[in-house]
């Protein structure tokens, strides 16, 4: 059966979008085995702050004077607080688990638009999510696995900032280009970092030419590529279904984990990998019905 037109847009915008989670699910490991030890903040400052000023250099429109508050506190949720809390976590948990805390994002943003707008999900778009969640849960049974308590919580609370950050993105459709709005919010977002950066955590070291790299990473392809496609991801599709794929970035950690690092993936573990994805790929469906 070929699809429609629509289908053929609708599943391209999801493989584009897809591509920002499958990127961050790198930072994890990026972060835990190249970067300077426990400076969260210098990290997250330097993702944001260059992609946003190159993103900025290539659009540089300025938002609506009414827009310019919604884009403050999105800069705050979207890059400030999410991007340390991942840093954070990144640091005190094993990549994969740090990312698997993220499995509640859907849940949070189906919340959301329900008491705020009314939108009930549809059952079988609770249930893969929630599906989404068992998977998580069986790729955290590893005797590997090391719950730090500071280290969850950070994870669950960066997660809640995206949720909202995806909610509150979708529903005031600032007028922005894409690479306008990804770039602002990159710019304020990383500007509010610098204070932390340079008074909280500790100075830099000499940096190797592998840390170098590792933070170009980070900012060029983790902010620059990614929260463009993300943003862009926001604005054509349902808030849910651009949620459920920010399950692929544990996905991407834990595959990156057992094929670098050799940490052990066994039969659970390649379960909840299939039932993540199982979970996503559900998810997408029943959001493309919702639209026709």
């Amino acid at each position: 059966m070929m699809l429609s037109r629509s289908s053929v847009t609708y599943y391209r915008d999801i493989l584009l979008t897809a591509l920002a989670p499958a990127i961050w699910g790198t930072t994890y490991i990026i972060t835990s085995q190249i970067l300077p030890a426990d400076r969260p903040f210098t990290a997250a400052m330097i993702r944001a702050l260059p992609a946003g000023v190159l993103l900025l250099m290539c659009n540089p429109r300025f938002p609506e004077f009414r827009d310019l508050g919604r884009i403050i506190i999105l800069s705050v949720l979207n890059i400030a607080l999410f991007q340390t809390l991942l840093f954070m976590a990144a640091y005190r948990l094993p990549g994969g688990l740090a990312a698997v805390l993220g499995a509640i994002q859907p849940l949070c943003v189906m919340f959301l638009l329900w008491i705020t707008e009314g939108k009930k999900p549809k059952v079988i778009t609770i249930w893969a999510a929630l599906v989404g969640v068992l998977g998580m849960a069986l790729l955290l049974i590893s005797a590997q696995s090391v719950f730090d308590s500071v280290g969850i919580a950070v994870a669950l609370l960066g997660a809640v900032c995206m949720a909202s950050g995806v909610w509150l993105t979708g529903r005031w459709k600032i007028q922005l280009p894409v690479t306008a709005l990804s770039g602002w919010q990159l710019l304020i977002g990383g500007i509010m970092l610098v204070p932390a950066a340079e008074f909280v955590d500790a100075p830099l070291p000499n940096l190797t030419w592998m840390q170098y790299a590792a933070y170009g990473w980070l900012s060029i392809a983790g902010a620059l590529i990614a929260y463009g496609l993300w943003f862009r991801g926001i604005k054509r599709l349902p808030g849910v279904a651009v949620a459920s794929l920010g399950l692929l970035s544990p996905l991407v950690a834990v595959i990156l984990g057992w094929s670098i690092l050799g940490q052990q993936m066994g039969v659970v573990q390649v379960i909840g990998l299939v039932t993540v994805l199982s979970s996503v790929l559900i998810v997408q469906r029943s959001s493309h019905a919702s639209t026709r």
